[in-house]
């Protein structure tokens, strides 16, 4: 079966991601901020949050409190995280919308910092028809009971989606569940897999 749904990542994807943004005037260099960052295994943290835990508490676990501090800053300055939208990607999705393929999203995104990630790209919030996203879940990708939620709300059986991601484990976890799924490189990359489904 051709797939007939386009379902998005959006971070890395369709607006860039930066973490170490969010400390950018904290520390005198990047050097610093990806010390601090690996000190206090931001990665593992943040794919907790993803999940559903709360920044707060995961600070309240370092023993260190000016890194417990720091980490906790990161959800009011989140906004500065995701500077930027991806354009070209946004053009394949109007086109996309244009052709009246159905679009939906599945994120990792926390659910602290979702709403401020629409502060700065309120469109997120309305181009999707279902938007799914793992920190409101409870569950983050690659775990396939995300990919089923989405699935259920949307009205669509797995065969029936394409799922674009940058992250290659999500890319295989969307495939574990029978979705047909593309790692997203770059745009031009992303037209050339659609136009070989016929979604444009």
């Amino acid at each position: 079966m051709s797939p007939s749904v386009v379902v998005f990542d959006i971070g890395g994807v369709l607006v860039e991601w930066q973490p170490h943004l969010a400390w950018a005037d904290v520390f005198d260099n990047r050097g610093e901020i990806e010390a601090f960052m690996a000190r206090i295994d931001f990665a593992a943290r943040n794919h907790r949050a993803d999940a559903g835990a709360r920044f707060a508490e995961l600070a309240a676990e370092l023993d260190d409190p000016a890194d417990a501090r720091l980490l906790a800053d990161y959800v009011p300055r989140y906004p500065l995280t995701v500077p930027r939208a991806i354009e070209g990607t946004w053009a394949l999705l109007d086109r996309l919308t244009a052709r009246g393929v159905p679009v939906h999203a599945i994120t990792n995104w926390s659910a602290e910092t979702w709403p401020r990630g629409l502060t700065v790209h309120p469109r997120l919030g309305s181009a999707f028809g279902v938007t799914v996203v793992s920190g409101q879940e409870g569950v983050a990708k690659p775990d396939p009971r995300i990919f089923r939620t989405l699935c259920d709300r949307a009205g669509v059986a797995p065969a029936e989606c394409l799922f674009i991601d940058d992250g290659p484990q999500n890319v295989d976890g969307a495939r574990a569940v029978g979705m047909d799924s593309v790692r997203f490189t770059s745009p031009e990359a992303l037209e050339r897999e659609l136009a070989e489904r016929g979604l444009l």
